[in-house]
């Protein structure tokens, strides 16, 4: 695309922008597939402006009896968030007037919550991955503070080491009670994949439609590879299961209709075809005025059609919906890698600095491209349950999952070189992939660190609240 398409391109996103801006509050009884096609042209960007966002989930334990935090009470995720907003200018978000928090906000960053009181900061989206690290490091910092005096600790694993599903509280989020009641229908982890996990995912811009295809492609390929280089879920209920991560054993079994790789995009991707697959996915419901309505099993495609009790389609029930599909990689506004489990500290800034390596400098994009082309979609479905098993000792198209991981790592190091984003004490954004380098030299996920480092003669939980802690 030339240079003055391209401005004529983001002239027209930022005016579509501005125009669902002032709009929101408005019900659009006509929603067109323009409107749907829309959410995807607005959001491209171009090349000098892109940008990567972080998300990074965790749970929070008592930590003396390292019992899940509940929601409410004088220690919970509610007075977590209540003092965060007290001390550190966060502001409260609810859903509707007089409704619980259920978030808070500070500037472009957010602080949410997961059905099951896991945390997540959705972090500013930064140009620099050094911005990303110290966002992350200021929340951890700001987040010890106000629970230490609580008895609260913050731990990042792909799945809870200790909880039980009855030993844990719901958020009072609209949408919860009815994914509660649907999604196990739709698979046999629905719960545990809502309450009983956590990940650390990136976000990652595109400046046309074609790139956006490219980074879906390259991304879901490489998925497996990904989810076992930060495979991190070795404990279910304070037992080791010997695998690396049960948190991608349970995203193999959830609801087929809105999860998994996504084998309609492995060619000829689009984002009409997209639109078209999201459409045909059922829905959970309809917001209006703060109130829920359930409308589980009709998929978008009948409520532009049809409406629903009244109802009719708009442009923000749009967006709302393309938010509760779940693949492993997820196009909205960005372009999201979700096959990660939660992380130790120094390893969550290496996710958003690998994806920036692999698919924001164009000689790496091309590497990594050509190095997806040689997985299918076959062969990568077929790894999904020995990647959760085995990590990097799994196979996948016919070698090790490790020899994989390697080609990745050295592609994205070799894209952040020519990047050459430096920091001020001169290193450049490869600085936080050498954790990550060092466990793949070592043949080791994050999971085999953590198991490397537990006594199996002892009782486990204080060890695991020791080694997970942030």
């Amino acid at each position: 695309m030339s240079a003055s398409l391209r401005n004529v391109s983001t002239c027209w996103a930022y005016l579509r922008r501005m125009e669902a801006t002032l709009s929101t509050s408005v019900e659009r009884p006509s929603l067109t597939r323009d409107d749907l096609l829309s959410v995807y042209y607005d959001a491209l960007t171009p090349r000098d402006l892109w940008r990567v966002g972080t998300e990074a989930e965790k749970f929070g334990l008592l930590s003396d009896t390292g019992a899940p935090l509940p929601y409410q009470g004088p220690r919970s995720v509610s007075a977590v968030l209540q003092a965060l907003s007290d001390v550190y200018g966060w502001f409260p978000e609810r859903e509707y007037e007089g409704g619980d928090v259920i978030a808070l906000r500070r500037g472009e960053a957010s602080i949410t919550l997961e059905p099951g009181g896991q945390l997540e900061l959705s972090g500013s989206p930064f140009a620099s991955v050094h911005h990303t690290e110290l966002e992350w490091r200021q929340h951890l910092a700001e987040l010890h503070d106000v629970s230490l005096s609580l008895g609260i600790t913050w731990h990042g694993l792909g799945f809870h080491p200790f909880a039980k599903q009855e030993e844990l509280s719901w958020v009072p989020k609209l949408r919860y009670p009815i994914m509660k009641e649907y999604l196990p229908t739709r698979g046999s982890s629905a719960l545990d994949m809502m309450r009983r996990t956590c990940t650390v995912q990136s976000n990652i811009d595109y400046e046309s439609e074609a790139d956006a295809v490219a980074k879906m492609r390259i991304s879901l390929a490489l998925s497996p590879v990904i989810t076992a280089m930060f495979a991190n879920s070795p404990l279910v209920e304070g037992k080791l299961t010997g695998e690396r991560s049960h948190r991608a054993r349970v995203w193999v079994h959830m609801d087929p209709d809105r999860s998994g790789l996504l084998p309609f995009a492995w060619d000829n991707l689009s984002f009409d075809r997209y639109v078209d697959w999201a459409l045909d996915v059922p829905m959970f419901m309809v917001k209006r005025k703060g109130k829920a309505i359930h409308n589980t099993g009709q998929t978008f495609r009948a409520f532009m059609r049809d409406g629903f009790q009244g109802t009719q389609a708009t442009r923000d029930d749009w967006i709302s919906h393309i938010g509760t599909v779940f693949p492993e990689v997820r196009m909205k506004r960005t372009i999201e890698l979700r096959g990660a489990d939660s992380l130790p500290a120094n390893l969550v800034s290496a996710l958003p600095a690998l994806t920036k390596g692999l698919l924001y400098d164009p000689q790496a994009c091309a590497a990594a491209a050509s190095l997806a082309s040689r997985i299918s979609f076959d062969a990568a479905q077929s790894a999904r349950l020995d990647v959760a098993d085995s990590g990097l000792s799994a196979k996948l198209a016919g070698r090790s999952v490790l020899e994989w991981a390697q080609d990745v790592l050295s592609i994205a190091q070799g894209g952040l070189e020519r990047l050459n984003v430096l920091h001020w004490d001169g290193k450049d954004e490869r600085v936080y992939l050498e954790p990550l380098s060092a466990l793949l030299n070592a043949g080791m996920t994050p999971a085999d660190a953590l198991v490397k480092k537990l006594d199996l003669s002892k009782p486990l939980l204080a060890q695991v609240i020791e080694h997970t802690k942030l």
